[in-house]
């Protein structure tokens, strides 16, 4: 299954990504057009594993930034080959948007979201620092300037920070420095066919169900200049019932995150085989495997 996923995102992404992704080299594979591409692959092929193993159907579904296009290739609303050329132009606008060494990202642990907006309107002065990430509660990553996010730095230690870590990133996502690349990337997305979701998704931006193609355009747009809303997402889950989340993809930070914003819900990281035996061992009560063998019976 995972094969034939990556065969078929090689042939939308004109290489070989399952190469590129497992033997590099990584300056390559870091470019964020191609890492893009390698989470898209990696993400829709764990959710087939999962479908190929259970018969078990989400009631919603979401993704983390890039894991939205994920989110709605699974959730049947976009063509997986599409998906695919889209993320590559997507990354290739954000890395043209600001010039290489312009822009930062920053994790800042330990502060409410409200502080960290606050630190970032006093820190920007005539450039752009704004929140893009509310991860979990006291994890906030910071986007825009590479001054500016670093003037917002040294105000988060005033202001009692625990950590802040500047990331490895060439892209400052998530802020008002990507709207040239929104406006770049939306004629592509107004291109391309998209579908009303077999699977409700609800998006980064709004923390919305849309289930009409204009709308899903719309937030895709908006979701490139605005900040990841991580924490309301799984919140709006769980006041909607859901108790169980199964994380689709490489790791499992997602899983580490909804853990630190709702302890009520339990979550799996498909990171693995371990960890998907562990999730069909607690959802898989209709596997597919025991279907067969009640249908033998």
């Amino acid at each position: 299954v995972v094969q034939q996923t990556f065969a078929t995102a090689s042939e939308a992404a004109g290489y070989d990504v399952w190469h590129l992704a497992a033997h590099g080299p990584e300056a390559e594979l870091n470019l964020t057009h191609n890492t893009q591409v390698a989470m898209l692959a990696a993400g829709v092929a764990v959710w087939r594993v999962w479908q190929a193993q259970s018969s078990v159907v989400p009631a919603f579904m979401a993704g983390h930034s890039l894991g939205e296009y994920t989110a709605l290739v699974c959730a049947g609303a976009l063509d997986f080959g599409d998906a695919i050329r889209l993320v590559a132009l997507r990354g290739r606008y954000m890395q043209e948007a600001v010039p290489a060494g312009a822009g930062a990202m920053a994790a800042l642990l330990g502060l409410d979201d409200e502080q960290v907006v606050e630190i970032c309107r006093r820190a920007a002065e005539d450039e752009i620092v704004a929140a893009a990430n509310f991860n979990s509660p006291g994890q906030v990553v910071i986007s825009g300037h590479a001054h500016a996010v670093a003037r917002a730095v040294e105000r988060a230690k005033t202001a009692g920070v625990k950590r802040a870590i500047m990331l490895p990133v060439s892209v400052p996502s998530h802020c008002a420095l990507m709207q040239p690349a929104a406006l770049r990337f939306a004629e592509h997305l107004h291109k391309t066919t998209f579908m009303a979701p077999a699977v409700a998704v609800i998006n980064n931006v709004d923390v919305a169900v849309c289930t009409e193609p204009a709308a899903l355009r719309d937030a895709l747009v908006r979701q490139l200049y605005s900040p990841v809303r991580w924490s309301a997402i799984i919140r709006t889950l769980a006041d909607r019932g859901v108790s169980t989340l199964l994380e689709c993809g490489p790791g499992k930070v997602l899983s580490g995150l909804n853990k630190r914003i709702d302890t009520r819900l339990e979550s799996y990281a498909l990171e693995n085989k371990a960890g998907l035996e562990q999730a069909l061992d607690k959802l898989g009560v209709n596997s597919n495997k025991e279907l067969e063998h009640a249908a033998e019976r």
